[in-house]
């Protein structure tokens, strides 16, 4: 985990992909952590990212580095936001406290689930790691 960890926080431009209906939706995310032994995001409950993932609950991330080697992450998101998890990731990423707060309804915070993750490189070079 915590060297899917750094590569998405070397590379903090990552994009995260979702199914609406029978259609692909990515965009870009840029939070990540690591809370109680999991990998954990954060969206914002009226976003469409967040209606997606309760319809569907899998996901991908996909990011690449400067010197040509990205990653490849998929699982499940498990939402569990509670005071604590918020308040971790408010601590993690305190640009957030700018949009979000604790005591806010709209804040979600999720961790995956049966996550893998390929690092990849121009070369063909692949390692997988379960999360």
């Amino acid at each position: 985990m915590k060297e899917v960890l750094k590569f998405l926080t070397d590379n903090p431009t990552f994009y995260f992909a979702t199914v609406e209906g029978d259609k692909p939706r990515v965009r870009p995310f840029g939070f990540v952590m690591e809370y109680e032994g999991k990998l954990w995001f954060c969206t914002n409950n009226q976003k469409k990212v967040y209606k997606q993932l309760q319809a569907n609950p899998y996901f991908e991330v996909s990011t690449a580095a400067p010197d040509g080697k990205w990653i490849r992450l998929r699982g499940k998101a498990v939402f569990h936001t509670t005071p604590e998890t918020k308040a971790k990731a408010l601590e993690v990423m305190p640009e957030l406290k700018k949009m979000y707060s604790v005591d806010d309804s709209i804040f979600e915070v999720f961790y995956i689930e049966d996550g893998e993750a390929d690092f990849c490189s121009l070369t063909g070079e692949t390692k997988t790691v379960k999360l």
